[in-house]
């Protein structure tokens, strides 16, 4: 793989900070890295990486200069999509169990529908929705999106596979996009009803705390069998796995349907990790995605949707004050761009989008 065109810790996603800046040399130039040693259209092309990713950083400028280029990444992103497509209902035909590769946020297709609906593609956007309806539907005695492997690629996965919730690798991913395009008034046959069914699982293993609910992270096949997970409390507040991006998923599925008790919810779950030491200690840097910006860029999107005021100012200060980045680069995903984005707090180009938070 060639580095540059990856969002998560390339130079497209130094492009896309640039951009929200409004540093449109230093944006030129981080593109032109991006793609100087080309661009991929293959199979591992995704939202983080290859042309789809770099359509997705273009589309945060209308610039004359860049109009080409958006056309030709616009194109790209199709033909990677129909592809992937074909494959996953290949897939579902055979009533064989997806990696999570193939429909998560990060690599899957839930993130090429990120992309899709950034650019204005909503034609194949449909594609993708209709997809993810499917994918909700059950295999067997199982949720339709299970796992036969383990949430980590290289470690041994537990035996039976496994339900992965995260938003970034896990089913609130999906379901924050369906969420997201029925507000748009963007919607497929069966839209609502796969919403409903990925909310009815998430809501029989939501799990409390004193103050407030959250979700364990995965659910393995025995935890399934015994009707209780492991995990015996919230983890780490992350983006990607933990209960902020999960809480903001089930926010915009509330909004969406205009379910004010699955919002309240939703926001108390938030406001329960924030209020949680033990939580919030679990944070070691400032990254986007296992740190403080994460939780922060999550929190003022939930925020500024609240039925209850969540005050930002606390949080804040708690990313000013954390450790650096533990990966020294200036990537997005785990690096220093992503960090000084969240602590601008401006989103003019939605540049947030790419984590299924707006």
């Amino acid at each position: 793989m060639t580095a540059g065109q990856s969002l998560a810790d390339g130079t497209a996603g130094i492009a896309l900070w640039h951009l929200e800046a409004g540093r449109w040399n230093a944006a030129y130039a981080a593109l032109q890295q991006a793609t100087a040693n080309g661009v991929s259209a293959t199979d591992n092309a995704s939202l983080y990486y290859g042309v789809p990713a770099l359509a997705f950083v273009l589309a945060a400028s209308d610039r004359p200069a860049l109009t080409r280029a958006r056309a030709v990444a616009a194109a790209g992103t199709a033909t990677v999509t129909r592809r992937r497509l074909r494959t996953a209902h290949r897939r579902i035909d055979q009533h064989q169990q997806p990696p999570y590769a193939e429909f998560d946020l990060i690599r899957g297709l839930t993130g090429l529908g990120v992309v899709l609906r950034r650019i204005g593609d909503l034609d194949l956007l449909c594609e993708v929705l209709t997809y993810l309806v499917r994918l909700a539907e059950p295999i067997g005695d199982l949720p339709g999106w299970w796992c036969p492997h383990g949430p980590n690629r290289t470690e041994p996965g537990p035996a039976g596979g496994h339900s992965n919730h995260g938003i970034a690798h896990g089913i609130t991913g999906p379901l924050a996009l369906l969420a997201l395009t029925l507000r748009d008034g963007i919607t497929v046959d069966g839209h609502t009803q796969a919403i409903n069914r990925i909310c009815q699982w998430l809501d029989t293993w939501q799990r409390h705390t004193s103050t407030g609910p959250w979700w364990p992270q995965t659910i393995t096949l025995d935890e399934l069998r015994r009707g209780d997970p492991s995990q015996r409390g919230p983890l780490r507040p992350s983006w990607c796995y933990g209960t902020p991006g999960i809480a903001r998923a089930q926010q915009l599925t509330a909004l969406a349907l205009g379910d004010t008790t699955r919002q309240r919810l939703a926001e108390s779950a938030l406001i329960a990790c924030l209020n949680d030491p033990t939580q919030i200690r679990q944070l070691t840097d400032r990254s986007l995605c296992h740190g403080t910006a994460g939780l922060l860029t999550t929190a003022r999107r939930i925020a500024a949707d609240a039925l209850t005021p969540i005050p930002l100012a606390p949080l804040q200060r708690l990313h000013e004050q954390a450790p650096e980045t533990t990966d020294q680069s200036a990537g997005f995903l785990d690096g220093t761009s992503g960090a000084a984005l969240a602590a601008t707090g401006t989103t003019k180009t939605s540049w947030d989008a790419c984590l299924l938070l707006c």
